[in-house]
């Protein structure tokens, strides 16, 4: 699925009050809510193709030179004493190797390896050998969750006299004599374009455009007198997360939905497209699950309990139930190819300036007119499935007796929907060139304190479920894991970002600050540089909602929405988390073209910046596995959560006529309470923070207090409407899917308009800070 930077510019889209961006991987998907070890030789198209990319490879320009090591520093926080620390980081740093990752690369993307496939299987025994290589104890971990994969996808236009306008979808192909074409566009094993998570449909219906499909967008058809009810709803990628659309038009009465990605957003419009630039081409697709992730992740039939192979069918949700996370009406992608013929026919008022994309034509909303109607007939068959999908698990021991049993994770997806060059294998990649690290360290005679665990999970592009299973089946033991340290996308260009719980931000940025970037500098400087220069035109287009919300001067650490593998963690079990990506010009998100052709004209040629996120992911897995105290900052930590209520305080008295979502005029809700515990909250922050800095020699009881604060934030009970869903600060919001709500259960409160609900939220929010506040208090005396 895949996440402020190039995309965040890129789509200039506004987010509700409350809402931050996700990082880009979220916002390429939806601009707005993821072989054995030599491959044996097999005769495949895909094989033969690889091949030939082999000679491709040599005409790649060398690596540039890298920049030097920058010094270690003299101290870092959760340290006593960082001599020995900073000896074995510069060992680490200096195994990660740009030439293998490429290696890596090459190996993962050479078949379409969709979750449960026979080619999954071999990605999963690669990356299971390499780990085995560099002295994890592996296990490749099944489970056996509901999937659908497409058996006929039919999609037909026609206009008010019957004539055929589109029949397709049509196959995703550029032209093989312009620009050396694409060595991997017909592979036989490639699936056809489908959504996860749609079911299967015959439908027909009159067409209306819903822009990008957006609570927002649904309104303002109602409030111009269009219905989409019994009708195909026609939206463009972008927003929020795919889901939703299909979650919002249901609520509306669509009888299907057709999602198309406009030029405007990535094609042609940004730039030259695929294989001459790395926009978007007019045939390819955008597919992706629309499983309803706001509700909840992972197996659709599992929530909250582990789809262990074993696992009876009648702990199983039966799968006429599933409504709570699956759609009730079918939905498909298409390329602009395919929508163009569509929206060209379409009739009735024009839509809205700003609904207008890129395409040569007005759009217009679609005519109930029998004599100017376009109509739609979808038909869609899934063999809908329990299948096994594998995670694969590598752990290293810790050695401290005190703290060996507070994991530290990290993982990256390595299921696609057909390559995945950028998403997610050029994360698995770098994961690997980290464990190769952390096995050079190991025969060293390096022990971490804590036990490093890290994994490459599954069937996340079909809604987060290898990690969301994982997670839940343990569930015990990770509710005193320390950290989970996520990368997805990790390289389509090279302008560093990182995503975090604010506990561990400042965390980030000290890692990357011993990382050295290919453009010279550490990936501070490189990452600090690019965040000044895009001050002033991230201050016109920042969505509404991030005004005020964050406190911090250095280079912007996102918040955490949802769409990638550290969802499970942090929002359902407490586990505090980063995410870390690095990004470029890419629009080819999802489709055939996102391979290692691709990949190397267009993202990282000689794999340089691949070696770099290897090196900034092992480092936070070193530090926070040798850290004598948790590096957690509590003190940010309160003083963002204050200026979190203060701004819901803010939105809730507002005039109806200045309401940016649903009008919330003046609710009269009482803040006073949460107020006052956000504030205690704060003030023990900065206490623990200067006790941190100066602890005593016996850490364990300051660790377990740091770690248990996190826990406090959880409510057992969790979200309205989305109980999977219990972290009281940060949530993917309902209709966004992919960009964080800050305080979820007040901010919701506020934006349905419900003064019930979300005072109710304010006082849970109050019992839950002043839980741990109380926690950090009884540590710092």
């Amino acid at each position: 699925m895949g996440r402020s930077s190039f995309f965040a510019r890129l789509y200039k889209f506004e987010l509700p009050y409350g809402y931050t961006r996700p990082k880009s991987a979220t916002l390429i998907q939806d601009p707005t809510f993821f072989l054995r070890p030599q491959l044996t030789p097999v005769r495949t198209l895909a094989l033969r193709k690889l091949s030939a990319l082999v000679a491709l490879a040599t005409l790649i320009p060398p690596a540039p030179a890298q920049s030097p090591a920058p010094a270690a520093p003299t101290t870092v926080f959760g340290y006593r004493d960082f001599s020995q620390q900073a000896k074995w980081d510069a060992a680490f740093l200096a195994v990660p190797d740009a030439a293998l990752a490429g290696q890596h690369l090459k190996i993962l993307t050479a078949e379409p390896h969709w979750a449960s496939s026979p080619e999954d299987y071999k990605t999963a025994v690669y990356v299971a050998d390499k780990f085995k290589a560099a002295g994890l104890n592996t296990k490749i971990v099944p489970y056996k969750v509901l999937l659908n994969k497409p058996v006929k996808i039919s999609i037909e236009a026609f206009d008010s006299k019957g004539r055929t306008l589109m029949s397709g979808p049509t196959p995703e192909h550029v032209d093989p004599r312009l620009d050396g074409g694409d060595p991997f566009q017909d592979d036989p094993r490639i699936l056809p374009a489908f959504n996860g998570s749609s079911p299967s449909g015959d439908v027909t219906g009159d067409v209306v455009y819903a822009n990008y499909g957006t609570l927002a967008d649904f309104k303002k058809l109602t409030e111009l007198g269009v219905s989409v009810k019994d009708k195909i709803v026609l939206v463009r990628y972008g927003g929020n997360f795919r889901g939703v659309k299909a979650y919002i038009a249901q609520q509306y009465g669509a009888k299907g939905v057709l999602i198309y990605s406009d030029p405007a957003d990535d094609g042609y419009f940004r730039g030259d497209v695929y294989p001459k630039g790395p926009y978007r081409p007019e045939s390819a697709v955008q597919r992706g699950s629309i499983q309803f992730l706001p509700i909840y992740p992972g197996d659709p039939g599992t929530p909250g309990i582990a789809s262990t192979p074993e696992l009876a069918n009648s702990k199983r949700i039966p799968a006429d139930k599933l409504q709570n996370n699956q759609s009730s009406i079918p939905a498909n992608p298409l390329s602009y190819k395919d929508a163009s013929p569509i929206l060209h026919a379409l009739a009735g008022p024009n839509s809205p300036r700003d609904w207008q994309g890129a395409l040569p034509f007005a759009y217009h909303l679609g005519s109930s007119d029998p004599a100017n109607r376009v109509t739609v007939h979808m038909n869609l068959q899934q063999d809908i499935a329990l299948r096994t999908i594998w995670d694969v698990i590598g752990t290293i021991e810790g050695t401290d007796p005190t703290q060996k049993d507070n994991w530290v994770v990290a993982g990256n997806h390595r299921d696609a929907w057909v390559y995945g060059a950028v998403d997610p294998n050029s994360g698995t990649a770098a994961m690997l060139e980290s464990v190769h690290g952390l096995g050079e360290l190991l025969k060293q005679g390096w022990k971490p304190k804590r036990r490093i665990v890290v994994a490459s999970w599954d069937a996340e592009e079909e809604g987060l479920i290898g990690s969301t299973e994982w997670a839940e089946d343990n569930a015990k033991t990770l509710s005193h894991a320390v950290a989970y340290f996520n990368t997805d996308v990790a390289v389509s260009g090279p302008t560093f970002n990182a995503s975090a719980v604010p506990s561990l931000k400042q965390f980030v940025r000290e890692v990357a600050r011993q990382v050295p970037s290919p453009a010279g500098g550490t990936v501070y400087d490189q990452w600090f540089a690019e965040w000044k220069k895009s001050q002033t035109e991230t201050r016109e287009h920042r969505g509404k909602g991030e005004k005020g919300l964050h406190i911090e001067t250095d280079v912007r650490v996102g918040d955490l929405g949802s769409g990638s593998d550290y969802t499970p963690f942090i929002q359902h079990l407490g586990v505090p988390s980063t995410d870390i990506g690095s990004d470029g010009p890419y629009g080819v998100y999802h489709s055939v073209f996102d391979n290692y052709n691709w990949f190397i004209k267009f993202a990282d040629p000689t794999f340089v910046y691949v070696q770099q996120q290897a090196r900034v992911f092992g480092l936070e897995l070193i530090h926070m596995a040798d850290a004598d105290v948790l590096p957690y900052d509590y003190d940010l930590y309160g003083k963002e959560i204050v200026s979190y209520l203060e701004d819901a305080r803010k939105r809730s008295s507002l005039p109806e006529s200045k309401s940016i979502t649903n009008p919330s005029a003046h609710l009269n809700l009482d803040f006073s309470a949460t107020l006052a515990a956000a504030h205690r909250f704060a003030a023990a922050g900065t206490a623990i923070r200067l006790l941190q800095s100066t602890p005593a020699a016996e850490a364990t009881a300051l660790n377990k207090a740091l770690r248990d604060a996190e826990t406090a934030l959880l409510n057992p009970d969790g979200l309205p409407k989305r109980a999977w869903y219990k972290h009281l600060i940060y949530a993917p919001g309902e209709f966004t899917g992919y960009a964080a709500v800050v305080i979820p259960g007040v901010n919701e409160g506020i934006d349905a308009p419900d003064a019930a609900r979300a005072q109710s939220q304010l006082a849970i929010l109050a019992g839950a800070l002043n839980r741990s506040a109380a926690i950090l208090e009884g540590a710092s005396k």
